[in-house]
C-alpha cells in the first residue's frame, strides 16, 4: 500500500502520515511503513501539532487550509488527511518525492 491515494470521482487526495512533533522545523523525512513521515515544529499539546501539520500541507500543496481535513488520528501520530481539489501538481509533488 502506498501512503497516498487520489479519489478522482470526489477530487480528493488522501494521505496517510506519521507525525513526529517537537521537531526543529517542519519537513518531510521519508516513509514510515506505509505512511509518509513528517517532522512537525510544534508540540502535540493543545492541538498545536495538528495546526502546524495543516499549515505545512497547505504550503506544500499550495491549497487553502480549509481544503485540508484530518479525517482520522487527530490525537495520535498516525493520521489520515484528506485534501479537497488538490490540483494537478499534487501527484507530481508526491511522485517526485518517491523518485
Amino acid at each position: 500500500m502506498t501512503f497516498y491515494r487520489i479519489d478522482s470521482a470526489q477530487r480528493r487526495l488522501i494521505l496517510v502520515v506519521h507525525v513526529q512533533p517537537n521537531a526543529s522545523r517542519s519537513r518531510v523525512v521519508g516513509l514510515h511503513g506505509d505512511a509518509l513521515k513528517l517532522q512537525i515544529a510544534a508540540p502535540p499539546a493543545d492541538n498545536k501539532a495538528n495546526i502546524e501539520l495543516i499549515d505545512f500541507l497547505h504550503q506544500w500543496f499550495k491549497v487553502s487550509k480549509a481544503q485540508i481535513i484530518i479525517k482520522q488520528g487527530a490525537r495520535g501520530r498516525r493520521k489520515v488527511v484528506e485534501i479537497d481539489n488538490p490540483g494537478a501538481g499534487a501527484r507530481a509533488s508526491l511522485d517526485a518525492f518517491l523518485a
